[in-house]
């Protein structure tokens, strides 16, 4: 839960429509909540309305309506310019922010009407490096099944459901919030496929091959049966404390398991996995762009079209690595 005592109303209504209105789910009402009010503390600063010297500190309950009046595009400039310098943020970072920004002004222009001029209208997004994504190759894939499904039977009480997770995220190139919100009657069995619920609450659904099934099935004959916390009792992956796994426990198994395989934990995470299976179903099952959208979740397009550039640069390699390429 969110605590909003410390907020200005116009950021709870705001939080309250986003919610209720326009379905955001629970992480990113809490990113909103973040950033907007690092926003206006920064601002109440920089208007001189605050003398703070630890921004954090500032106190923004009672800032009003008047106060959103006197921000302009400039300030806003400034406010980026403040992240970037003092705390080195990422092009990445910036644009999540700056979309905040935009969505707020739109909201508060638009919706409540309480401001006539719009001071982010002409916002600008920073400009992101097109980087391509790291992920595992086909035979570091293969390794890091293999040793995660060692042990299966075996002393580790907890392998059949480690194996489980690493065998969806490989072949299914799901998010982690994705994975970790699975429940038991999500998971259609007879018809080998299951319904998440991604970004922006969007549900799609995801078809399972006979590794998922099978991982899956083998994880739900030792899963436990009793002792499970009333809230969780249909969460498909199960903690130790018998309740819904969290995020850091399962990035704590991706990372024992990577470390198990010989894989650098620095260069890979959960979320190079889902790159991995989005490279590796591109680049050897002949998946069509928009499929490959639809199964990975992608509002738009061109966030998918990033694994045809790695496959362009597959080829290119490939090219020169032909003996005759020094003739």
């Amino acid at each position: 839960m969110i605590d909003k005592k410390d907020n200005p109303e116009f950021l709870n209504s705001f939080l309250q429509y986003s919610s209720v209105i326009l379905n955001k789910s629970q992480n990113s009402i809490k990113e909103y909540n973040y950033d907007l009010s690092n926003f206006f503390k920064f601002m109440s600063n920089h208007l001189g309305l605050s003398s703070e010297e630890d921004i954090k500190n500032t106190d923004i309950k009672g800032l009003d309506i008047s106060f959103l009046k006197q921000i302009t595009l400039e300030d806003i400039h400034s406010y980026l310019y403040y992240l970037k310098e003092q705390f080195n943020s990422k092009p990445a970072t910036l644009a999540r922010k700056t979309s905040t920004i935009r969505i707020f002004f739109s909201y508060m222009t638009n919706k409540e009407k309480e401001l006539e001029i719009n001071p982010a209208q002409n916002l600008e997004n920073p400009k992101l490096d097109r980087r391509q994504p790291k992920y595992l190759t086909l035979e570091e894939s293969q390794k890091l099944l293999e040793v995660s499904n060692q042990g299966v039977n075996g002393s580790n009480r907890n392998t059949e459901r480690d194996f489980a997770i690493i065998t969806l995220f490989l072949n299914c190139g799901m998010r982690l919030s994705e994975l970790i919100g699975i429940n038991l009657k999500d998971i259609k069995f007879d018809e080998c496929k299951m319904t998440v619920i991604g970004k922006g609450n969007k549900e799609r659904t995801i078809y399972l091959n006979k590794a998922c099934m099978k991982a899956i099935n083998s994880y739900l004959e030792v899963r436990p049966k009793e002792g499970i916390k009333p809230k969780d009792e249909d969460a498909l992956f199960l903690s130790e404390r018998l309740e819904r796994i969290s995020r850091r426990t399962v990035q704590y198994i991706v990372e024992k398991e990577l470390k198990k395989a010989g894989l650098d934990t620095d260069k890979y995470s959960v979320h190079k996995l889902r790159h991995t299976a989005a490279t590796l179903m591109y680049q050897y099952g002949n998946v069509d762009i928009r499929a490959l959208q639809e199964l990975l979740g992608h509002e738009s397009i061109s966030t998918t079209e990033i694994y045809t550039h790695v496959a362009n640069v597959q080829v290119r390699n490939a090219v020169e690595r032909n003996p005759l390429s020094g003739e």
